[in-house]
């Protein structure tokens, strides 16, 4: 099994990550040691995730203050790069909350010796406590796959996925990998669906990497697969992450999420989000008309990348001129949620019900 986390220190300038693209097919460590480098990563999704997003551009911002101690106008030049680094994705909260505790971790640095130090001390934090909420996360979620399985007389839970939220898009864990893994390691049966996930197949390339890597039964089916194996009764629970959820339930999770939402409403099979609480964005209600979706670009639509025995290639698959649309992430109302499960603990995807577990945000 793979056993390096997805970003880690090499040394004071240089930060190693797995480049995401080439997985399952080859692993490759790039070395990070700029901002301009870290925003090339987060932008053209060499690493990719909502919590992995957040701990990069914490790394990003301890750069910035190692550049900007060169420049003529240190002040300019790290406000330039800050910019730059909150541009590099519009969708994840988690890149905005990350940078958002380095500025206010700098407040109150005397000199710029000082913020370096201060940035590193605090992008490594955010990393172990990422680590610590997965943990949790599954720790919470793992009654709910115990109870399935105790309903079925300990028969295999089915679990359906779409995307990416296990650890290729935290730190360790993941977030519906979590409960997975632990509900695994118990001895529990499990097995998952995992939705290849169009039109960059996360799910094919980077959930099943790791599931095979971690001994669990997987088996991949096309998107519009969900719907059919969940009226077949082959789908006990659905589980997705988010990469912003509001303050009342609404999720924001790559595109085709609403639609296995809808489906397993249909069926009436529970659909799950786990989510570490620096995804939730306490300051907008309606996820539809106030969660910004990204728009990449066509060609990813256009062509399918494989491996062809030797290399990575790309295959046209439309017309050579074709227009295509490519909306990252769509929006899940918060009526379609049975629960969301955070490391604090599971509640209903509402206001009232995430104020329950984080009071403090009333």
């Amino acid at each position: 099994m793979f056993q390096k986390r997805t970003i880690w220190l090499k040394d004071a300038q240089t930060i190693q990550v797995i480049d995401q693209r080439h997985l399952p097919h080859e692993i490759i460590i790039r070395d990070l040691q700029s901002v301009a480098q870290i925003v090339t990563a987060i932008k053209d999704m060499i690493v990719r995730g909502a919590p992995l997003i957040g701990a990069t551009a914490g790394y990003g911002v301890y750069f910035a203050c190692q550049e900007a101690i060169d420049q003529l106008n240190p002040e300019e030049y790290f406000a330039t790069c800050i910019q730059n680094l909150k541009h590099s994705r519009p969708t994840a909260v988690n890149l905005f909350w990350a940078i958002d505790r380095m500025l206010k971790a700098l407040e109150n640095a005397k000199n710029w010796e000082q913020k370096i130090e201060i940035a590193l001390t605090t992008a490594h934090q955010i990393v172990e406590d990422d680590v610590e909420v997965c943990r949790n996360i599954g720790v919470q979620g793992l009654p709910i796959i115990e109870a399935l399985s105790k309903a079925k007389n300990g028969e295999t839970v089915q679990i359906l996925t779409h995307c990416n939220a296990g650890r290729l898009g935290c730190i360790e864990w993941g977030t519906i990998t979590s409960p997975i893994y632990q509900a695994h390691q118990k001895g529990i049966k499990v097995h998952v669906w995992v939705d290849e996930t169009r039109p960059r197949n996360q799910g094919a390339n980077l959930t099943a990497w790791e599931l095979q890597q971690a001994g669990v039964p997987y088996t991949v089916i096309v998107d519009n697969a969900g719907g059919h194996i969940m009226q077949h009764a082959q789908v006990d629970m659905v589980i997705v992450g988010t990469d912003r959820t509001t303050r009342q339930g609404d999720v924001a999770n790559k595109i085709g999420t609403y639609l296995k939402a809808l489906a397993a409403k249909d069926n009436n099979i529970p659909f799950y989000v786990a989510l570490p609480s620096t995804t939730l964005d306490w300051t907008i209600n309606n996820g539809i008309t106030e969660i910004p979706i990204e728009e990449r670009n066509p060609d990813e639509v256009k062509y399918v990348t494989g491996w062809n025995g030797k290399e990575l290639t790309n295959v046209l698959i439309t017309p050579k001129e074709s227009n295509a649309k490519n909306y990252g992430f769509d929006v899940t109302p918060a009526r379609l949620i049975t629960a969301i499960i955070t490391e604090r603990g599971v509640c209903e995807a509402s206001e009232k019900g995430l104020l329950e577990l984080f009071p403090e945000k009333k």
